[in-house]
């Protein structure tokens, strides 16, 4: 019977790949590892409590808030403070970046990008829905509050990634920049325990993921390749499977295990996409070159070299195996 794997245990197994952090990149990361626990434990009781529906709030983006996100946003912030090793936080749910007023937090060495609870449209339905988040070094001070510009680096320097899926089993997968690794809870220890060792994603998928709702106001570029996908052709084993749950983790996870593309274009409603670059794009995009894909704009330029210039900055996304990405992108090229 082989050794069961602890997501504390793997962590602390990896620390001397970080000599520079001296522990303090494991400890952040398993404060993140409880706060996703107890966030599960309030989404698997979400019908019994009253906890679900809107909380008659709206959030930066102008979207109005679920009990669950706020809820969410809370508990990683708490969790996240608590770890001391983490300075400040960019999040979906807050305006400006969140920092203390306590010293131990300010003398951390990070800061934490974050969507709390993505795709909290479908809570109230009982489809899955996820947390992403987003580790940088800080670039200000030790000792003092975290600054915009800690956020505000390009995904290259992002020291840790990953998200976490809730749905019939819920997941974790992250990386720190040497391959993806995937823990699933066991609720009869409450352990998250390494499940998915070693991702690596396939170069070419037969899956593609977009909202074909808003067809008619994407670029011509992906319409072309919309209808490729959808071509029959036995050599390339088209038509494809069209997969869109609504949820980017859970599209996002699907596609990563069993090869596919997820596309979010400019619309003429979102001429800049309407995904967010630093805790959205930017830690996906990590996790798929990491696990062998690729994430770009469509257009050429790599999501993880794009210089962000906002918190809440958005941008256009074509993500998953590499070959598909690629192909999306010739199509962008040939009808742009």
């Amino acid at each position: 019977m082989s050794k069961v794997i602890t997501l504390n245990e793997f962590i602390i197994s990896r620390q001397a790949e970080f000599p520079y952090a001296k522990g303090e990149l494991s400890r952040l990361l398993s404060h993140i590892g409880i706060a996703a626990k107890i966030v599960n434990r309030e989404v698997n009781k979400a019908g019994l409590v009253d906890i679900l529906g809107d909380s008659n709030d709206i959030n930066i983006q102008g979207e109005i808030q679920k009990k669950l996100d706020v809820f969410a946003d809370e508990r990683f912030i708490a969790a996240l403070k608590a770890s001391g090793e983490c300075c400040g936080i960019a999040s979906e749910e807050n305006e400006e970046v969140v920092t203390f007023e306590e010293d131990m937090p300010n003398d951390g060495k990070y800061v934490v990008a974050l969507d709390p609870l993505d795709g909290s449209g479908n809570i109230d339905v009982n489809v899955s829905i996820g947390t992403i988040f987003s580790i940088y070094r800080r670039i200000s001070p030790i000792g003092h509050k975290a600054t915009r510009e800690d956020f505000l680096q390009e995904g290259t320097k992002q020291v840790a990634a990953g998200y976490i899926l809730y749905g019939s089993s819920t997941v974790l997968v992250y990386t720190t920049g040497r391959g993806v690794n995937g823990f699933t809870l066991d609720p009869s220890i409450g352990e998250f325990c390494l499940s998915h060792p070693q991702i690596q994603t396939s170069q070419i998928g037969y899956i593609y993921s977009i909202n074909e709702g808003n067809y008619l106001h994407f670029p011509i570029g992906v319409k072309k390749y919309i209808k490729y996908c959808q071509e029959i052709d036995n050599q390339t084993h088209r038509p494809y499977t069209s997969r869109y749950i609504g949820s980017f983790v859970a599209d996002f996870h699907r596609n990563l295990l069993k090869g596919g593309i997820y596309l979010y274009p400019e619309t003429e409603s979102h001429p800049s996409g309407k995904l967010r670059l630093i805790y959205e794009c930017n830690p996906m995009a990590l996790l798929a070159e990491q696990a062998g894909g690729k994430a770009t704009d469509g257009r050429g330029k790599r999501i993880l070299d794009i210089k962000p210039t906002d918190l809440h900055q958005r941008v256009p996304l074509h993500i998953g195996a590499r070959k598909m990405v690629e192909l999306s992108e010739t199509f962008m090229a040939q009808y742009s």
